[in-house]
């Protein structure tokens, strides 16, 4: 997900991912409790051929190119003991505009200010447990896996979150619980380390009656950290009238480091069926990649998508990914990212998003568009 979103340097991860939070914090033996500030303001220009919208060449000026554009707080308190306290709320802004960025909530839901995170926890040796909106498990487990770490632009980000949007975004869905798979309200979520193992557990209340189940989602995501880096996920979520399985969502990735290398390789899928429990979509998200830490300041990647929808082969796009990071400072980074995105005749409309790893699917169908992004990611 250099200052990446899920995938940062230390200083930025702990301002950013509840799990880096709960470490940083660890280290704060002079203070009983703190509460911090934090955020990250990207913004960049992105030129694309065969716009969607005019079918020519269209520059413009983008939010959130390498990682979201997000502010804060979170805070802890040493409780004794080994016992922590910790908050964390978390809202999502667009630089180009200065507007809170959009949710993947029901249509009902209005303005969401902190989209992201707004939940409260303890954390101590026998692990953390987490109340409120927040990170689900199974997206966390693959940060270390996914080829471009789940970068705001241009990875499997976008088809992970657009594969898990037509259960809640669409009619009367107002009773489901969380935002494109990402993030998850009402929830309760569980989180240890067994060793190099990392295992989160997460189920979120559908708060409909007469069943429990109706409208829940349940989420689990394990990782190994060892001399190579394995992930694993699972996701289910349940229509709010009918309980059936609406939504599920599976993963498995590995990266492999070699000297300045890492390798990496990863397999999503996401279904989507009515309420009637009958497929609608089947998308497989596979991925392949390579990290080059070419100098201290410079990291660069290559990495290769292949979405395709099983239920409507046509809706198929094949993605070439090209990047380098330059670290300024801890804080500062300057990335330059080229995408080349070879879409099939049926990539278009709503399908078009379940196949894409660009924020807006804003290519045609049955052409190849290249997308150039440069810009300036800055934590604070």
């Amino acid at each position: 997900m250099g200052h990446q979103f899920f995938n940062l340097k230390p200083a930025a991860a702990g301002r950013l991912l509840v799990l880096a939070g709960f470490m940083a914090s660890a280290g704060l033996a002079s203070a009983q409790s703190s509460v911090q500030v934090f955020g990250i303001i990207d913004a960049g220009i992105l030129t694309q051929t065969n716009s969607a919208d005019s079918k020519k060449t269209k520059t413009r000026l983008e939010t959130s190119g390498l990682r979201q554009s997000v502010w804060g707080l979170k805070g802890t308190e040493d409780l004794g003991g080994g016992l922590k306290a910790f908050f964390n709320l978390e809202s999502h802004f667009d630089t180009d505009t200065g507007h809170i960025h959009g949710t993947g909530d029901s249509n009902q839901s209005g303005t969401i200010l902190f989209r992201r995170q707004a939940n409260v926890g303890l954390t101590g040796d026998w692990g953390t447990v987490i109340l409120g909106r927040q990170y689900g498990p199974a997206l966390l487990a693959h940060i270390g896996t996914e080829p471009r770490a789940f970068k705001e632009q241009f990875s499997n980000l976008y088809a992970w979150a657009y594969n898990q949007l037509d259960g809640f975004a669409g009619p009367g869905a107002a009773g489901n619980t969380n935002d494109v798979g990402i993030f998850m309200s009402n929830a309760v979520q569980y989180r240890n380390n067994f060793g190099p193992v990392t295992v989160g557990v997460l189920y979120a209340f559908g708060e409909q009656s007469k069943k429990i189940s109706r409208g829940n989602t349940f989420a689990i995501g394990v990782n190994y950290n060892g001399p190579v880096v394995l992930s694993g996920s699972y996701q289910v979520m349940k229509d709010k009238a009918s309980g059936e399985d609406i939504i599920e969502h599976y993963g498995l990735g590995a990266a492999v480091p070699f000297g300045d290398f890492t390798f990496k390789l990863s397999w999503l899928r996401g279904e989507n069926s009515g309420a009637d429990g009958v497929e609608t979509s089947k998308v497989d998200g596979i991925s392949g990649g390579v990290d080059w830490k070419w100098s201290p300041s410079n990291s660069a990647t290559l990495a290769y998508y292949d979405n395709k929808d099983k239920n409507q082969s046509s809706n198929h796009t094949k993605n070439i990914i090209i990047s380098n990071d330059l670290f300024l400072s801890k804080r500062t980074t300057f990335y330059t990212q080229v995408a080349i995105v070879d879409a099939g005749k049926g990539s278009t409309g709503i399908a078009a998003f379940k196949t894409s790893v660009v924020a807006d699917a804003s290519y045609l169908p049955n052409k190849t568009t290249t997308f150039l992004n440069v810009g300036i990611n800055h934590t604070f």
